[in-house]
């Protein structure tokens, strides 16, 4: 249990450390926008992975077909990936809540605390994307999936000419 546990968190710990400060430093003060439009980005594909990690897992169905179940298990997999990398951007931006554990590694050049004096309503950007997006990938599917469910057997049992019960 322990080791699964430290495979799963390692990434994101890897990517706080070595990767999230050049990506606020050096990446997001590029970004078409500034960093506050990188954040919105950051902050749209936070639902949109999850969904890419999901939807795949939804249509597997084990005793039915083991190598589809497989297949759909793999197809799951960029998603999950893409998931680990936006919730990596997100986490390189947290601080200590605490001002006495803020060390110096904090306050270098793209560090959270950098972050958060450089650009400090940069969580406000995220986060109003990421409701955004969230909103309307649960609009489209009430819209799609869930409002329009597939035929039922009582509904295909009538034959096709005979008449309802509204045209009586």
């Amino acid at each position: 249990m322990i080791p699964a546990f430290l495979v799963l968190i390692l990434p994101l710990l890897l990517f706080d450390r070595f990767w999230g400060p050049d990506v606020w430093s050096g990446l997001a003060p590029e970004w078409p926008g500034g960093p506050y439009a990188f954040a919105a980005v950051v902050g749209a594909l936070g639902p949109l992975a999850l969904a890419a990690w999901v939807a795949p897992l939804t249509r597997m169905a084990w005793k039915k077909s083991k190598p589809r179940t497989l297949a759909r298990a793999a197809a799951s997999l960029p998603g999950l990936v893409a998931c680990y990398l936006v919730t990596g951007a997100i986490l390189a931006t947290w601080r200590p809540k605490r001002r006495s554990n803020r060390d110096g590694d904090c306050y270098r050049e793209g560090g959270a605390c950098w972050v958060h004096e450089q650009y400090p309503y940069l969580w406000v950007a995220g986060l109003a994307a990421m409701v955004a997006t969230g909103a309307l990938l649960l609009t489209l599917l009430f819209q799609y999936v869930i409002k329009d469910p597939p035929a039922g057997p009582e509904e295909s049992a009538e034959p096709a000419g005979a008449p309802g019960p509204a045209a009586t």
